[in-house]
């Protein structure tokens, strides 16, 4: 899956925006990969799976698109 950075904080996590969502996806800093947290910004492109939690639905495995 493939989306753009919505947001991001300044705890480590943000959200990505992606086709067909309802709303948007939450991501931690932890599930990055090849890229620093402190190098992203709004609108940039990324990569990821969409995994089921406790807390609903997330982003893990996330690069650069």
């Amino acid at each position: 899956m493939t989306g753009s950075i919505k947001t991001l904080t300044d705890k480590g996590f943000g959200f990505i925006t992606y086709e067909g969502a309802a709303k948007d996806l939450f991501f931690h800093s932890n599930d990055l990969n090849d890229v620093a947290f402190d190098d992203l910004k709004t609108g940039d492109m990324l990569s990821f799976d969409i995994v089921e939690g406790d807390k609903g639905l997330s982003a893990k495995n996330i690069h650069r698109a």
